[in-house]
Order: structure tokens, then C-alpha cells, then sequence
């Protein structure tokens, strides 16, 4: 273990997941095909959103931003651990660590205002169809995807300034893959109440809005379709939030557990579990999960690749 004697922390080593070569061998092969499936479905599902035009609707606006922020998120995480799984040379500059951790909370916060919008966006669809398109105008739709990324900026903001209050001094070893909050936090000399009260404060409150936001979005969507007399209308209403409830279930579930259970409950090796999740397996996860459920988004590829053909035929 590096010990330092003094503040000047030039890099950190991220300590991984296990130093045995064969297993080491194993992640990189299943993260390396999980990081590609992640390119392809992101990258793809812009694409096809961009080239569409009965797409262009503010479901699939948001969607889009949706898929931006997974192929970003992931690309932050995923090429570095990659790199650590294949060479013994596991380090981490200083600049690169603190810019990876801030770019990190900026684009999961954003993701979580985003995926409220789309909650907001299901609600006015559902129980108020008849003014849908006056309520989700262009301008209200590019207001929640800026409010989103404002929100985003400003968390991960507070994020950095405090954590660059944070002194290192016994040593530069991170027990994670990536450079996350709280591992970094456990190594610091100094003492870090304040910084870990603002942290918490913020991104609690950032976390509980949009769950609130999602929440009170879902309940009245609820009960919009417990209304409805027929048995195809209920279907067909919940249909068009399947998509979104799953994702949000997945993304939620696995923040909370990773940042807002009790200290007493902590384990390293569930901790790494849930951050491959929600750092690695989730950005592969919703594109999947919007494309094969999702009729509008399966007649669309066919459309291009119809289009496609007939070009070449041309």
C-alpha cells in the first residue's frame, strides 16, 4: 500500500475488483461486450430518433437526451476499468481522478431530472390528452432538459468544491473501480462532517425532488387509467409508461441502495455490485428496454431500413 507523508497526492490507484489474472480476464470480456451493446444501443437509438420524423415528439425528445447521458456516463466509467482489468498499472492522476468523479455526478443527475420529464411527460399524455400539445411545447420541452442539466452542473459543482476541500495523506489506494464520492472521501486525513453533510444535502435533495416529481406523476396516472372502462384502453394507457416505470424502478432502486442506506449496512463487494450496475449494466439496459418494448420504436427502424433499400435499388 502507497503511503504518503504528505498532501501532495499526485495520483491515486483505483484497487479494482481482484488481482486474480483469470478473473480479471472474465470482467474485461463481459464489460467489454456490455460497453459495445452500450454504444450501439445509445448511439442507435439517437439515430433513429434523429433520422425519424414521426419521432419528433417530446417522449422521444427526451429520450433521446436520455440515451446522450447513458452512452456518456458509461464512456466515463467504462474505458478506464477496462484498462485496469488488462495492465497492472492501475493509477489514476489527481486531475483525471476529480474529473471523472465530477463529470460522473453531472450526468446522473441530469439523468434523474430527465427521466422526472419524461414522468411529467407520461402524466400530461395520460390525464390530460386534450391539451397535451400546448402543455409539452418545444419551449417547455427544451426548459426541462436545460433546467435538467442546470440541476446536473449545479450538484456536481457543489459536488467538486467540497471535495477539493479534502486533504490525503495516508494513502492514494481507492477500493473501487472508479473514482466515486464516498471511496475517496474514506481516504482523506482531514475531517470530512461538513463535506459529506453539503454532499449528502444536495444530492438528497436533488434525488428526492425528482422522486417526488415521479412519484406524484405515477399516482395520478394510476388512477387516470383505474378509470378507464375498457380493458384495451387500460392496456394501451399503460403501455405507453411500461417503458419509462421500468427504467425508473431500475435506475432508483440501485442509487438508493448505493447512497442512501445506513453506514452500518455497508459491504465493499455489494457496494462494487451495485455501482457495476448502475454504472455499467443500466446505460445498456434502457435503450433495450425502450427499443423491444416499444412499438413506434420497432416501425421506425423498419422505416429506415425500408428507406435504406430502396435507395440501393435507386
Amino acid at each position: 500500500m502507497h503511503r504518503w507523508n504528505n498532501t501532495n497526492v499526485a495520483d491515486f490507484i483505483l484497487l479494482g475488483f481482484t488481482d486474480a489474472e483469470d478473473i480479471q480476464l472474465v470482467l474485461f470480456m463481459l464489460f467489454l461486450l456490455i460497453y459495445l451493446v452500450t454504444v450501439l444501443g445509445n448511439a442507435g437509438m439517437i439515430l433513429i430518433i434523429c433520422l425519424d420524423t414521426q419521432l419528433h415528439i417530446p417522449m422521444y425528445f427526451f429520450l433521446c437526451h436520455l440515451s446522450f447521458i447513458d452512452l456518456s456516463y458509461s464512456s466515463v466509467i467504462t474505458p478506464k476499468t477496462l484498462h485496469n482489468l488488462l495492465t497492472s498499472n492501475k493509477k489514476i492522476s489527481y486531475v483525471n481522478c476529480f474529473t471523472q468523479m465530477y463529470i460522473f455526478v453531472f450526468l446522473v443527475a441530469v439523468e434523474g431530472f430527465l427521466l422526472s420529464s419524461m414522468a411529467y411527460d407520461r402524466y400530461v399524455a395520460i390525464c390530460n390528452p386534450l391539451h397535451y400539445p400546448v402543455v409539452m411545447s418545444t419551449r417547455r420541452c427544451w426548459s426541462l432538459v436545460f433546467g435538467s442539466y442546470l440541476v446536473g452542473f449545479t450538484d456536481s459543482l457543489v459536488n467538486e468544491l467540497c471535495m477539493r476541500r479534502l486533504q490525503f495523506c495516508h494513502s492514494n489506494v481507492i477500493h473501487h473501480f472508479f473514482c466515486d464520492t464516498s471511496p475517496i472521501i474514506a481516504l482523506s486525513c482531514t475531517e470530512t462532517h461538513n463535506t459529506e453533510l453539503m454532499i449528502f444535502i444536495f444530492a438528497g435533495t436533488s434525488l428526492v425532488a425528482s422522486l417526488i416529481t415521479i412519484s406524484v406523476s405515477y399516482v395520478s396516472i394510476l388512477s387516470t387509467i383505474l378509470k378507464i372502462n375498457s380493458t384495451s384502453g387500460k392496456r394501451k394507457a399503460f403501455s405507453t409508461c411500461a417503458s419509462h416505470l421500468m427504467a425508473v424502478t431500475i435506475f432508483y432502486s440501485t442509487m438508493i441502495f448505493s447512497y442512501l442506506r445506513p453506514n452500518t449496512s455497508y459491504s465493499l463487494g455489494k457496494d462494487q455490485v451495485a455501482s457495476v450496475f448502475y454504472t455499467i449494466v443500466i446505460p445498456m439496459l434502457n435503450p433495450l428496454i425502450y427499443s423491444l418494448r416499444n412499438k413506434e420504436v420497432k416501425n421506425a427502424v423498419l422505416r429506415l431500413l425500408q428507406k435504406t433499400d430502396g435507395s440501393r435499388h435507386l
